[in-house]
């Protein structure tokens, strides 16, 4: 089975769900979306995946959220995919991506919903 886990290593949350991968003999591949993070087509494929809009993936806290001003309900979702693609700091993680499916895994105990 493959398994891709959109990881940050500083995040608690994130290093959770990859332990909680290992300890269910699951070796992801792990992308540190800070320093390798999806391009336009990488990020609308796996929004398709998940099912979700870019919106639904905006991570609020210790991102520039409020300054740029991603709450105003008149922000298209380029608008948006553009915010992400300059700040993937946005991006809520971790994302988990498996062959049952692709999720934001917070709480971790949501990640074996994929395995």
């Amino acid at each position: 089975m493959t398994v891709t886990i959109y990881h940050n290593p500083a995040c608690t949350t994130s290093r959770n769900v990859l332990q909680v991968l290992r300890d269910n003999g699951v070796e992801p591949k792990v992308i540190e979306y800070l320093t390798t993070p999806p391009d336009r087509a990488g990020l609308l494929a796996l929004l398709k995946k998940m099912g979700k809009k870019p919106r639904d993936i905006l991570r609020r806290r210790g991102t520039p959220y409020d300054e740029l001003d991603l709450g105003n309900p008149s922000l298209s979702d380029d608008r948006i995919i553009d915010a992400i693609l300059a700040h993937p700091i946005l991006i809520e993680r971790p994302i988990v991506v498996t062959p049952k499916g692709a999720k934001i895994c917070r709480p971790p105990e949501t990640v074996k919903e994929l395995l």
